[in-house]
């Protein structure tokens, strides 16, 4: 997989879990089961962007080693 800056991704991780946890809470507040539904794949996506965030393995210096 293509290397990913960290920034990037914690960015990406939060705007996940943000909207996410804001689509939970309206959809249970509303009653609206496509929010909540909506908000749970924020987070399962949110969790996979985390788990790249975790297994990257750090971009080498030299490019000659491969």
């Amino acid at each position: 997989m293509k290397y990913i800056s960290p920034n990037k991704l914690k960015l990406i991780l939060l705007m996940f879990f943000g909207t996410g946890i804001w689509g939970i809470g309206m959809g249970l507040f509303t009653n609206f089961f496509y929010l909540t539904s909506l908000g749970v794949i924020n987070i399962c996506l949110g969790g996979f962007v985390g788990w790249i965030f975790l297994t990257q393995k750090p971009r080498s210096k030299d490019k000659r080693k491969k």
